[in-house]
C-alpha cells in the first residue's frame, strides 16, 4: 500500500520534488527509490522521466486505476476495523515530536478513562521529518502537534494552548544574558533548524514571517535532543516555545524569551475523513486539561481540567 501511494503521489503531481516534498514529506530519493522498486516489481517502467517533465506511461495509465480503488478501500478497512476494535475499547495511538508536559498526561488520561472506559493511550515519537506527526500514513490515530501542519485539506486540528516564543542559546552567547532577546538582535544568527520536509512548520521556527532575509542554517536536526545538543555545542540558535523550555531545561543551555514574534500554538491534530467519536472527546479533553498557564493571556484561553 505504501507503493501505490507513493505511485498515486507522483502521478497526481506529475513531479516527484512536489510529491515527495508536500504530500509524503519524505526525501526524493527515497521516494525515487521506492518507484523504482514498485516498476521492478511489475516488470515494466511506470513514469517517462526528465529534467523538466513526469508522464505516466501506458502501463501507468494502467495502473492508476487500479491504485486509486486500493487504496480508498484499504483507507475503508482499516477505520472499518477501528471502529469494530472501538465497541469493545481500545488503544489511541497519540503522536508527538516533543515532550508534551505541562501536566497534560496524567490529567488527559484520567479524564480519558473516565469519559471512554476500557480505552487506553499509546504515545508514539515522530521525527520532525514527518509535519503530519505519522497522521499521513497511519501510524497514529491523533496528535498532539505544534502549528502549522500541513494545511491541504487531510488534517483538521483544535488548538489547546498558545504560548509564547523563547530562544535557546549557548551560555557564553553574546545575547544569553539578556532578560528578553528581541527577534531584530537574532535574525543574523546561525539557526539549527528542522529539516526541509518539516515545510511550513521548519519557516515558523525560523521566524521566516520576521525576516527580510533567509535565515541563515548551520545545522538540521530530527528530534528536540539533536536541536539542544547542537546549540549547547555552539553550532547555532534554535527557538521554541515557553513551555518547553522549562521542559527541556538543561545546564548547558540558556533559554531567554523572544519579542516580536507571534506565539506558538500547541493543537490536536487528526485526519479529517476520521470521525469516530473518540477523536472529538480526545481534543475536548485535551483542550479542557491544558494548563492555564500555557494560554496567560490569549484569547479563547482553556479552562483547567476540572472533572469527568
Amino acid at each position: 500500500m505504501r507503493d501505490l501511494r507513493y505511485f498515486l503521489a507522483v502521478a497526481e503531481e506529475q513531479s516527484f520534488t512536489r510529491a515527495a516534498s508536500q504530500r509524503l514529506y519524505i526525501s526524493q530519493p527515497a521516494l525515487s527509490k521506492q518507484i523504482r522498486q514498485l516498476e521492478q516489481s511489475l516488470g515494466t517502467v511506470l513514469f517517462d522521466r526528465d529534467r523538466r517533465t513526469v508522464r505516466l506511461t501506458p502501463a501507468g495509465e494502467a495502473l492508476l486505476l487500479y491504485a486509486r480503488r486500493l487504496t480508498e478501500d484499504w483507507e475503508a478497512a482499516r477505520l472499518a476495523v477501528s471502529e469494530a476494535s472501538a465497541l469493545a475499547g481500545t488503544t489511541v495511538r497519540v503522536g508527538f515530536q516533543m515532550r508534551i508536559g505541562r501536566g497534560l498526561i496524567p490529567a488527559v488520561t484520567a479524564r480519558m478513562r473516565q469519559r471512554l472506559p476500557g480505552w487506553k493511550l499509546m504515545f508514539r515519537q515522530v521525527s520532525w521529518a514527518d509535519p503530519t506527526v505519522g497522521l499521513a500514513h497511519g501510524e497514529v490515530d491523533v496528535a498532539i502537534a505544534w502549528l502549522p501542519v500541513p494545511d491541504t485539506g487531510a488534517l483538521s486540528w483544535r488548538v489547546v494552548a498558545r504560548e509564547d516564543i523563547w530562544v535557546a542559546l549557548a551560555p557564553r552567547h553574546r545575547l544569553a544574558g539578556l532578560p528578553t532577546v528581541p527577534f531584530a538582535d537574532l535574525v543574523d544568527e546561525p539557526f539549527i533548524a528542522l529539516p526541509r520536509t518539516a515545510g511550513a512548520q521548519r519557516d515558523f521556527w525560523l521566524g521566516a514571517a520576521a525576516r527580510q532575509s533567509p535565515a541563515v542554517i548551520t545545522g538540521e536536526a530530527e528530534t528536540a535532543e539533536e536541536s539542544f545538543e547542537a546549540v549547547a555545542s555552539g553550532l547555532g540558535i534554535t527557538l521554541l516555545s515557553a513551555g518547553n523550555a522549562e521542559i527541556y531545561h538543561r545546564d548547558d543551555v540558556v533559554c531567554r524569551p523572544v519579542n516580536g514574534l507571534p506565539p506558538s500554538e500547541l493543537a490536536v491534530v487528526w485526519r479529517t475523513v476520521d470521525t469516530r467519536p473518540f477523536v472529538d472527546v480526545f481534543a475536548d479533553t485535551c483542550r479542557a486539561c491544558a494548563r492555564p498557564a500555557a494560554v496567560a493571556g490569549q484569547v479563547g484561553e482553556p479552562e483547567p481540567c476540572a472533572g469527568p
